[in-house]
Order: structure tokens, then C-alpha cells, then sequence
């Protein structure tokens, strides 16, 4: 009682506000650089010659990688935030009942929340150990040491799990804006049953399933082109994107549409 009264003081006095606030703007910096490191850096430093790009990788990338794992934890801190502070900021029955995820925007939020996780441990767990690696391995090599024969399968593991998250995040940024803009209000069920939950969640939860495995190489492995097509070329990533923003977007309006 005392922990709810007092997030709901905080939440009263500009708490909801400023984490919404604050999760608009490292979300947009995390985005950002996801999508900075996949549209202009790593093809730029597939045209540089190799001291060129170690220089690059030792000055720049380390920099960007900094701000980008960073500003990823802080979107999910600050959406935490949202999630404990909102329910004493609004008006809406659901929220106060605890019924909201249960409704057709709570299961929106839930899909992009889903996403935006996986995204989060992608950075943490995959792109940050292997670019550890490369960079390394990067000052290394400019140190007159011997370049390390496992910085160029690190930097395809990275790679691989980076092109994912972009693929990734058209989806979890419609779903995340779409909650209270497409997802709610007239032409929804406004309480869907849990059949109906049931089955939107095993579509969304299979269509996730299948290409986060396949980013992890458990599906497709790790070499180029076969199921990894798609991370081949940035434009390979942006066309997919596009096609699972469609997959979505189908099973919520065919599933949900009331």
C-alpha cells in the first residue's frame, strides 16, 4: 500500500509525464543508432581499406556502440517507468482495474513490448560481446599486433542480431505507436476473449520465434544468403522489415478486428 501510494504521488506530480518524455527521447537515440549502424556505417566500412576501417571501428564505432547499448537500457528503464506510473495517471476503467492487458491496446503494447525486450538482450547479449571482440581486435591490429582470426565470425554474429533488431524495430515501433492511434477505439474488440487472445499470441509469438532463431544462426546458421537473405543488404533488412510490419499488422486486423 505504502509503495502505491507513493507511485501514485510521483506519477501525480509530473512522474508520468517525464517518463514518457524520457523514453520518447532515448527511444529516438537508440533507434537512431540502430539505425545509423545499418544504413551508414557498415556499409561505409565495407568500402574502407582495413587500416582505414580498424581506425574507424577503434575511434568511432566504439564511441556509437557506447550510446547505443546505453541508450538502449534507459528505453527499457524508462518504459518500466510508464508501465508502474500509468495505471495512477489516467482515468481509463481498464487501467484501474487491471484489465488493460487484456484489451486489444494492451495486447498492441505487449507485442511491442515483446519485441523491443528481444531487442534489448539482442544489443546486451549478442552485438555488444562481439563488437568487444572487433574492437579489440581492431586496436590490436593497429598496435602492430596479430589480427585475431575470430573478430571476423564475432562481427557476422553482431551483425546478424543488428540487421534483426532492424527488422525488428518497424514492427515494435507500430505497435508502440499504433496503441492508442490505430489499435483502440471503434472498429476493435474492446474486450477480446481468451480464445481470441490465445490464438493472436500464438501467431505473433511464432512469427518472432522464427526469425529471432534464425538471426541466432540456430536456424539458418551464420553464413550468407539461404534464410539469411535478408541481412545480407541493408536493403535486404529494410524490405523485410516491411514484410513483418505486414505479418503483424494481418493477424492483429484479422484476429482483433471486431
Amino acid at each position: 500500500m505504502v509503495v502505491a501510494d507513493a507511485l501514485n504521488i510521483i506519477s501525480r506530480s509530473g512522474g508520468a509525464f517525464a517518463s514518457r518524455w524520457a523514453h520518447v527521447v532515448v527511444g529516438i537515440t537508440w533507434i537512431g543508432l540502430l539505425y545509423y549502424f545499418n544504413f551508414v556505417q557498415v556499409p561505409s566500412f565495407a568500402e574502407m581499406e582495413a587500416a582505414a576501417r580498424n581506425n574507424a571501428v577503434d575511434k568511432l564505432a566504439s564511441r556509437a556502440l557506447w550510446w547505443f547499448r546505453w541508450a538502449a537500457a534507459a528505453t527499457v528503464a524508462t518504459g518500466i517507468l510508464i508501465l508502474l506510473f500509468q495505471q495512477y495517471s489516467s482515468n481509463d476503467p481498464q487501467l484501474i482495474d487491471g484489465d488493460y492487458w487484456k484489451s486489444t491496446a494492451g495486447m498492441s503494447i505487449a507485442t511491442g513490448i515483446l519485441l523491443a525486450l528481444t531487442m534489448f538482450f539482442n544489443v546486451w547479449l549478442v552485438i555488444w560481446p562481439n563488437q568487444k571482440k572487433v574492437i579489440a581486435n581492431a586496436r590490436n591490429v593497429q598496435a602492430g599486433g596479430e589480427a585475431d582470426p575470430a573478430a571476423a565470425a564475432a562481427g557476422r554474429r553482431s551483425g546478424l542480431a543488428s540487421r534483426q533488431n532492424t527488422i525488428y524495430s518497424f514492427a515494435m515501433l507500430m505497435f508502440m505507436v499504433g496503441t492508442f492511434h490505430f489499435f483502440a477505439g471503434n472498429g476493435w474488440k474492446v474486450a477480446p476473449s481468451s480464445g481470441t487472445r490465445i490464438g493472436y499470441y500464438a501467431v505473433a509469438l511464432i512469427i518472432w520465434g522464427v526469425f529471432e532463431l534464425n538471426a541466432l544462426g540456430i536456424i539458418g546458421g551464420t553464413g550468407p544468403g539461404g534464410t539469411n537473405w535478408m541481412y545480407d543488404t541493408h536493403k535486404a533488412a529494410l524490405i523485410t522489415g516491411g514484410i513483418v510490419v505486414v505479418l503483424y499488422y494481418a493477424a492483429f486486423y484479422i484476429i482483433l478486428k471486431s
